[in-house]
């Protein structure tokens, strides 16, 4: 692990700001994109069946799970994002839960814009979906998910947040004695001290 100091709280809220731009944006431009090109509810197989562009709209969360309850999804996609901005601005000084959040908080606000401001109207607007993966859904059984750019960083980040936790890594950038005891019984070198700056 590095030993670099921790981030200052206006270099920590820059990267997670940024990346949230970047992730917004390229969900956004990929749902326009998607609006006026694609034909509704009809497959485009783009790679065979391993990629096919199928557009539709989703009340329901990521994958389409939950369709009837649109409005709990609104209200919780908001309280993540506020999460997020206060530990921007008050905990995250590691680069690590910098990236992490930044990224999640990107695809939380895209998915969060078509709530309010797509139809049928604000706080229950439908997410544009338009991705389509049958490979993915490898459980005998279970349906297929239509899903867009922010529910891949919404997935993916929360499982990158689950590692950084499991991992012991905190906000601030030190590491549990525990986590870093063991890092250290697998060959790695320098005290067991918890460390900062990742």
């Amino acid at each position: 692990m590095s030993g670099r100091a921790p981030l200052r709280p206006a270099a920590a809220g820059a990267i997670i700001a940024i990346l949230a731009l970047v992730v917004l944006a390229a969900d956004q431009l990929a749902k326009h994109f998607a609006l006026q090109n694609l034909p509704y509810q009809e497959p485009v197989h783009v790679i065979s069946d391993f990629l096919i562009f199928y557009l539709t709209r989703n009340s329901g969360a990521a994958f389409s799970l939950g369709a009837d309850a649109t409005w709990i999804f609104t209200i919780a996609l908001s309280a993540v994002a506020v999460v997020i901005v206060w530990l921007a601005a008050t905990r995250v000084r590691s680069r690590l839960w910098a990236v992490a959040l930044g990224l999640l908080l990107g695809g939380v606000l895209g998915n969060l814009g078509d709530r309010l401001f797509r139809d049928p109207g604000f706080g229950v607007g439908h997410v544009v979906d338009f991705i389509d993966t049958p490979w993915m859904w490898f459980i005998p059984g279970m349906p297929g998910g239509i899903y867009n750019i922010a529910d891949m960083f919404i997935v993916s980040m929360m499982i990158g947040v689950a590692i950084l936790v499991l991992v012991g890594l905190h906000f601030d950038g030190s590491r549990d004695k525990r986590a870093a005891n063991q890092e250290q019984e697998a060959g790695a070198s320098g005290p067991a001290a918890p460390e900062s700056g990742d």
